[in-house]
């Protein structure tokens, strides 16, 4: 009797631990979603949105849709590639072409440094219209606050509910102004086909706001520690990239068509790339005092998610050069270290906020090209490191389209993209 007694403890206990596993799996599912999701909505990509279709109009919808297009091609192949392989992109990288792991390493840490100190801005800004707080306070706030998420025991799981949490509360909140500023629907859509104009270098910029740098393989990275990796779990790997791609696809359509009703009114926003504000001044313009206060918790939130995107991304990326900072309490502490150096660098600087936001989206849309360059070539010539004979050509084929085309509008869009900011040289 008591034999047995032992075995059904045995068993409840393994049960448990069953369950705890299955538990953490799914946390870390639904947060590699919500962490590429919120990440691809940060405040770049919210200032680009409103900077790009005060002056485009409703041909703005056109780059938002190129940008999801790229984003399919690039997530759904990225996520299966390192999923399957089990590793970073950085060894993964190291192991299929010698020293090229380090080589895109250097180049998304850079970036996701810029773009951390941007995000760092956004939480600025955001706090500015929300709280009516300085917007370098705003900034050492929001640092301040994704330093002791990162410094608590159990920093993942708090992670990935503060993502879910705050992506939710941005598209709930940006519905609500898209439906109170009466966009021109019909207009939208038809240029979203069928645009008046064509440029490279917006494209460039928002594909690199939602999908460049460090972007590119948030969700990816994450998705890793839930285990589920290895070619048979490919299925679920590509619906959970799916959401992903959804939920971004959603929010960015929907940010356009509240700034493009404020626009459409005729109501003229500053884009000067100074001081301004051009998303907070569409949001007020359309529910007044209340909609600065709606564009400020909406601008923090993309901010705080960003930074610890950006951050986490990153810091996985610096475990290419050492194992010792691979997982765990390393991992943290280096995290916690580049959201210290971003602001700190953030506080020093004087580059205008909204300026700067603009200028890493294009930065990082720069990056994108070389990552991609080395996967495919993976796809292509070294399924065996992904565990299997062939990789699909229905993901291949598509994702070599786009790396060419992400090159060609790289070098293109150099000149416009620093000529924004009036950068000459």
């Amino acid at each position: 009797m008591a034999t047995s007694s032992h075995k059904l403890s045995d068993d409840a206990i393994g049960q448990g631990s069953s369950d705890l596993k299955k538990r953490v799996s799914r946390g870390a599912v639904v947060g590699a979603i919500f962490l590429m999701a919120t990440s691809a909505i940060g405040p770049g990509f919210i200032t680009q949105t409103a900077t790009f279709t005060a002056t485009m109009g409703a041909a703005f919808a056109f780059a938002i849709l190129a940008s999801v297009l790229i984003d399919i091609a690039v997530q759904l192949n990225i996520w299966r590639m390192i999923t399957s392989s089990g590793r970073r992109a950085g060894d993964l990288a190291n192991q299929a072409i010698p020293f090229s792991g380090y080589l895109i390493a250097i180049l998304v840490v850079i970036g996701g440094l810029a773009f951390n100190i941007g995000n760092i801005a956004g939480g600025g800004l955001g706090l500015n219209a929300l709280l009516g707080l300085d917007p370098k306070i705003g900034g050492l706030l929001t640092g301040g606050l994704a330093i002791v998420i990162f410094l608590v025991k159990k920093a993942g799981r708090v992670m990935d509910i503060v993502l879910v949490i705050l992506g939710i509360g941005m598209i709930g909140m940006t519905v609500v102004v898209a439906v109170v500023s009466q966009p021109p629907v019909g207009e939208a859509l038809q240029q979203t086909v069928v645009p008046d104009q064509l440029n490279f270098a917006t494209i460039t910029t928002v594909v690199g706001g939602t999908v460049g740098g460090y972007i590119t393989y948030a969700g990816a990275h994450r998705y890793l520690d839930s285990g589920l990796t290895g070619p048979e779990h490919a299925a679920g790997v590509m619906k959970s990239a799916t959401n992903g791609i959804l939920v971004t696809a959603v929010m960015r359509y929907v940010l356009f068509l509240a700034i493009l009703g404020v626009v459409a009114s005729g109501v003229a926003l500053d884009v000067s790339g100074q001081a301004a504000n051009p998303a907070g001044q569409a949001f007020g313009a359309v529910l007044g005092e209340a909609g600065m206060r709606i564009f400020g918790a909406i601008f923090w939130a993309a901010a705080l998610s960003s930074v610890i995107g950006a951050a986490y991304t990153s810091a996985t990326f610096l475990s290419t050069f050492s194992r010792k900072v691979s997982t765990g309490w390393p991992l943290q502490l280096v995290t916690v270290g580049f959201i210290a150096v971003s602001l700190v660098v953030y506080l020093l600087i004087g580059t205008a906020p909204a300026a700067l936001l603009v200028f890493v989206g294009g930065f990082n849309g720069l990056i994108l090209p070389v990552g991609l360059t080395v996967f495919m070539y993976i796809g292509w010539f070294r399924p065996d490191l992904l565990g299997v004979q062939k990789y699909p050509r229905r993901l291949l084929i598509p994702g070599t389209i786009v790396t060419l085309l992400t090159w060609y509008m790289g070098s293109v869009s150099i000149g416009p993209i620093f000529a924004f900011l009036g950068v000459t040289g």
